[in-house]
């Protein structure tokens, strides 16, 4: 276990990511621009595209993933792909598109986390793009139908401001098209590195339509494209990366500070704001709730105390927001403060300890278990609900104990839509939590799981995580499994 500890330690970095197919197709369109990064991530896309003619993740099959994805990489063909070579390959996705979207939308309202980020926003400009382009018919109107409503009232929260770089919705600026540019604060838009948002497909559109070969952009893309050819959804991620990962190694009880994680440690300590917190990268200007808290925790597990008060920023009337301007609040965001301020010493008297059960109570409904915006796994939200409300209000998750116990697999895996490493490391994680300070759970389902991980510790991860397309970061699922087999033994 100390080896795989160690080696996890020793690659901890700017963020491990796949390729993703959305990204990649914005890359695809930079053709003189840049025809190395353009016709590397073309070759990708034509590798890339799935038995049924679609592009995105492989599994689990995400509506909205497949949709986005799809959308994107048939206009960076039409654009630049050969034309004949790459015309089987539009009509094929064309196909995808037709049965992946249904009558009224029906499949994406199949999607039980909702919208990939930004959806409502992108979407509405890549389909009126391809209908231009002659790509797909009835398609626009099934994707559009819905949306236009959503994206208004997005837009409103804008109100008279320009979108740049502390505004979340720079991490999606290629919204704004070719015809709806006047949204954007060009000149305040780019991060120090280059991108804008830390987004590949971002920075990617800005140096295509914005700022034509603007050399910082192209330098952070090279940067970006992975060794396949294919561009991440976000890079880089070193903050988050390197929170999470020390989150999950920090629940094991006797894991020791060594000289090793130790730079880990003082570069969080590093990137902390006071009153601001963090974001997902030391290179982005925007400041979240979830990264923050993440952080906050990870650091006071190490014995580094930073201001609550910067995570506590985030509250309002009935929950805390994830970041600026969100609509839809994060569950898992929630979750991670509950968990800070027991972590804190906070007693379940506090109000905003009360404010959190209650989110929590409404937003769990009627089920056993909790759904979130940021990944596309019902064990993600769940496991993480037990682990903090273990200290606070046992009532509440209960049956989300039992839920955990009951879809275990026969062969001591757990995952929703397949097995995977990943949900059954949160599953254990959260039995383990439970089993140690509230009530022992059977031993067979901790030792069952346990075994399956063993044997499916190494990647490659399904990609369960929503961003504007499905993706995984591997050494954060990765920090997951090893923290989990390491309180299984």
């Amino acid at each position: 276990m100390d080896h795989l500890i160690e080696n996890l330690i020793d690659v901890i970095g700017p963020g491990h990511m796949g390729s993703t197919a959305y990204d990649t197709a914005w890359a695809a369109r930079l053709g003189e621009i840049d025809w190395n990064l353009s016709s590397h991530s073309l070759a990708w896309l034509a590798e890339n595209q799935l038995p049924d003619g679609s592009w995105g993740a492989r599994a689990p099959f995400y509506h909205h993933d497949r949709v986005i994805c799809t959308l994107a990489a048939m206009i960076a063909l039409s654009y630049r792909g050969r034309r004949g070579h790459d015309k089987v390959q539009i009509e094929n996705g064309r196909n995808a598109l037709e049965r992946i979207v249904g009558g009224a939308t029906e499949g994406l309202q199949a999607d039980p986390n909702g919208a990939t980020i930004a959806f409502e926003m992108i979407a509405p400009t890549l389909a009126a793009e391809a209908e231009k382009l002659g790509l797909i018919k009835n398609q626009g109107d099934r994707i559009l139908g819905r949306l236009s409503k959503q994206r208004a009232k997005k837009l409103a929260f804008l109100q008279k401001n320009m979108i740049n770089r502390h505004v979340t919705m720079a991490f999606s600026a290629e919204m704004a098209g070719t015809d709806e540019r006047h949204m954007l604060d060009v000149e305040n838009l780019q991060e120090s590195n280059g991108s804008v948002g830390v987004s590949p497909s971002a920075t990617a559109y800005f140096a295509t339509y914005i700022k034509k070969g603007d050399e910082a952009s192209l330098n952070y893309l090279r940067k970006a494209m992975k060794s396949d050819g294919g561009m991440p959804n976000v890079a880089p991620f070193d903050v988050f990366e390197t929170a999470w990962s020390l989150w999950n190694l920090g629940m094991i009880p006797d894991l020791e500070v060594t000289e090793k994680l130790k730079p880990h440690i003082d570069f969080l300590s590093s990137t902390w704001q006071p009153q601001r917190g963090v974001g997902y990268a030391a290179s982005c200007s925007v400041r979240d709730s979830d990264d923050s808290v993440i952080t906050y925790s990870a650091l006071l597990r190490f014995g580094i105390q930073k201001d609550l008060a910067s995570v506590l920023a985030y509250e309002e009337e009935d929950h805390f927001r994830c970041f600026d301007l969100e609509v839809n609040p994060s569950i898992s965001a929630n979750i991670h403060i509950l968990n800070a301020l027991g972590q804190s010493g906070v007693n379940q008297a506090n109000s905003s300890v009360q404010k959190e059960l209650r989110f929590l109570q409404k937003t769990k409904g009627g089920n056993p278990y909790w759904v979130d915006k940021w990944h596309s796994s019902p064990y993600y939200a769940t496991a993480h609900a037990i682990i903090a409300c273990s200290g606070f209000s046992k009532e509440l998750v209960e049956d989300a104990v039992q839920w955990l116990l009951e879809t275990q697999n026969i062969d001591g895996s757990w995952g929703a839509y397949l097995p995977t490493a990943e949900e059954t490391a949160y599953a254990i994680q959260a039995l383990w939590v439970w089993n140690e300070n509230v009530t022992r759970v059977p031993k067979e389902a901790l030792k069952d799981g346990a075994r399956w991980l063993e044997e499916h510790i190494d990647d490659p991860y399904p990609p369960l995580w929503i961003g504007k397309c499905l993706y995984h970061p591997s050494l954060v699922i990765r920090s997951a499994v090893i923290s989990a087999l390491a309180l299984a033994q």
